[in-house]
């Protein structure tokens, strides 16, 4: 995990200075940190780590709105912040994901 976290917080650093040095371009960078998502490789590793081939429903019961991130949301967001509508918008990280960190049921 050491170096998985800290790559992320390299990528976060790495959003914010590129979004400050470019924006005098007009040009825009945001981050996403996407939470765990249903894709086909999610479903190869799930399905070898766990024997269980309702995986999937059994992980989207356990999650506070009942489903996994699909590719289709990413794409929205991505949409989003390529548009005009997201024209103020930079040097963001957007943590993509249902949970919220610090919070706990």
């Amino acid at each position: 995990m050491t170096a998985y976290s800290s790559s992320k917080g390299a990528l976060a650093t790495f959003t914010k200075n590129t979004a400050h040095a470019l924006r005098k371009d007009y040009i825009r960078v945001n981050g996403l940190n996407i939470g765990w998502m249903d894709t086909p490789n999610e479903h190869l590793i799930q399905k070898a780590m766990s024997q269980q081939g309702n995986w999937l429903e059994l992980a989207e019961a356990k999650q506070p709105f009942g489903r996994l991130i699909k590719p289709l949301d990413v794409a929205k967001l991505t949409a989003y912040l390529l548009s005009d509508d997201s024209q103020m918008m930079t040097g963001s990280l957007i943590d993509y994901d249902q949970n919220v960190v610090g919070a706990s049921d």
